[in-house]
């Protein structure tokens, strides 16, 4: 495991134990609730569609509270990430709901050596996730590994035009990091976590890297899948500039004004291609239909 992917490890070890105790993560809500799913989960219900009986895995799954959503969705689900603390707290979380999912220690490079290939319907990756990884066309290459042909990749992430922007600027939207990647990460030095706590972080460093958008589309094209969908939102679920945001009715912050300015997320779904370079048409079929059904906005 490289330098950055140590210190990282260590900043999300400590994480861990603090966001599930947090409210921000709502675990005692998902154990008193059979039914409660996340709010990242539940913003792109539409667009995932049924899920019912699908082999999953979440990449870069934390504490498994998306893991667990998907799950209750019927998905059977195996999560994967590098930090040992949050697959503990991911692993008491899924016992308490009584729920069977299995979690797998390794980074996500190493996902198809610690996986069986080819024997996923389903690839999920949650918000907030990729900007950990340094290189966009690794990650890509084991999506591609883990998926059956026809199975699917289902992603939300921060949009990258958004981690280019000084969030402490509050003056204006200034750009000031990378939009594209870089060989060199972005040193962050910062003993707070994204959630409400009292405590403080010992393991401060990290290290991040943006990816452009047409640098991921590119990667997945790159390894054999096909785009299916691409959704870019005026929204995302934490308060990314402090001062300039409103908290909405779905739990997602947006801008206070002006909200057309700035791209803050994004929802992808890719389908691997099979024999031939076909793609299986139902899949496809399904993603176009439930995007357009609900023009591209969740609905409750």
């Amino acid at each position: 495991m490289s330098d950055s992917m140590q210190l990282n490890k260590a900043n999300w070890d400590e994480r861990a134990p603090l966001h599930a105790a947090s409210r921000d993560y709502a675990v005692e809500r998902f154990v008193a609730e059979p039914g409660y799913l996340s709010e990242v989960v539940r913003f792109d219900l539409p667009r995932l569609g049924d899920i019912a009986g699908l082999s999953g895995v979440h990449l870069q799954c934390h504490i498994g509270t998306d893991t667990l959503s998907l799950a209750r969705l019927g998905a059977q689900m195996t999560g994967l990430d590098f930090s040992p603390t949050s697959l503990e707290q991911a692993g008491l979380l899924a016992r308490r709901c009584g729920v069977e999912i299995g979690f797998v220690e390794s980074d996500v490079y190493r996902a198809d050596q610690v996986l069986p290939v080819g024997a996923f319907d389903l690839v999920y990756t949650g918000i907030g996730a990729i900007n950990w990884l340094p290189r966009i066309d690794d990650w890509a290459r084991v999506v591609s590994a883990l998926l059956k042909p026809g199975g699917r990749l289902f992603m939300r992430e921060g949009h990258p035009m958004l981690y280019a922007v000084n969030e402490a600027r509050e003056d204006a939207l200034v750009i000031d990091y990378p939009y594209f990647e870089r060989t060199e990460p972005t040193v962050w030095d910062d003993d707070s976590s994204y959630v409400e706590t009292d405590a403080s972080l010992t393991a401060t460093r990290t290290h991040e890297w943006n990816h452009g958008l047409g640098e991921v589309v590119s990667a997945l094209l790159k390894h054999g899948l096909q785009l299916t969908a691409l959704e870019e939102h005026d929204s995302l679920p934490w308060e990314a500039l402090p001062g300039r945001m409103v908290l909405d009715d779905l739990g997602e912050w947006r801008l206070k004004r002006d909200r057309w300015r700035l791209p803050l997320s994004y929802t992808l779904q890719a389908v691997k291609r099979g024999e031939g370079g076909s793609v299986v048409c139902a899949e496809i079929k399904e993603a176009v239909t439930a995007h357009a059904t609900y023009g591209g906005r969740w609905r409750p």
